[in-house]
């Protein structure tokens, strides 16, 4: 049986041979995420954000709703109207659209009408974050684009509810309205915060003449 070191060195005494153990090297001693690295991939994760959101808006607005228009008759979706509707619209759109017609909108506020305000959501919270240093500030600002996403989830949710109702109720028709009115609203308060944000991000950024000090020192 092999003696251990210590067993050696009593037997041995200084002239035992003890064999030398090290101890594996630590792989990756140190971190190689700087600031610039993460901010450059903040950068990436945000553009793709903005890409997703504009194409979700141009399929959900610009191109599905409008083709349900066909089925119709000819009258807008209630997400179209940044006005809103009133009661005369919502009986004539459910007069109009069969229950087949119905379950293709209730179906595109499952899909793209639900991905839209998400990831809209998560990018505007996101470039919020990235550029704005002051928590309270960006608490508020961050306050707008939550607030779009419940706006418009509960939006569609309120539509839905109101085509497919035996009977039309008023109060379901001006709820849904004025869930649409302040979707609308908070869709454009939104790219307003994230433009200031932006702007407080450029405005803190130090210039490289800054960084570098006073030339000529």
């Amino acid at each position: 049986m092999a003696k251990t070191p210590a067993q050696r060195i009593k037997k041995h005494g200084a002239n035992a041979a003890v064999p030398q153990h090290h101890l594996p090297a630590v792989i990756n001693p140190s971190t190689t995420r700087t600031p610039e690295k993460a901010q450059s991939n903040s950068n990436l994760i945000l553009i793709a954000g903005v890409v997703a959101s504009l194409f979700l808006f141009w399929y959900l607005h610009l191109l599905t709703l409008n083709q349900l228009t066909q089925l119709s008759g000819g009258l807008p979706m209630p997400d179209s109207l940044v006005g809103g509707f009133d009661r005369g619209f919502a009986e004539q759109l459910r007069s109009a659209m069969d229950q087949d017609a119905r379950g293709q909108l209730n179906y595109v506020h499952k899909t793209a009408g639900t991905l839209f305000p998400l990831i809209f959501g998560f990018t505007w919270l996101l470039l919020i974050g990235t550029n704005v240093a002051r928590k309270s500030l960006r608490w508020v600002l961050w306050a707008v684009p939550m607030l779009f996403v419940v706006t418009r989830l509960w939006g569609n949710a309120s539509v839905d509810a109101m085509l497919s109702a035996g009977t039309l109720d008023a109060g379901q028709v001006a709820l849904a309205s004025a869930l649409t009115v302040a979707g609308w609203v908070l869709l454009v308060l939104s790219l307003l915060a994230g433009a200031a944000a932006v702007f407080l991000g450029r405005k803190k950024a130090p210039t490289r003449t800054d960084a570098a000090g006073p030339a000529g020192t």
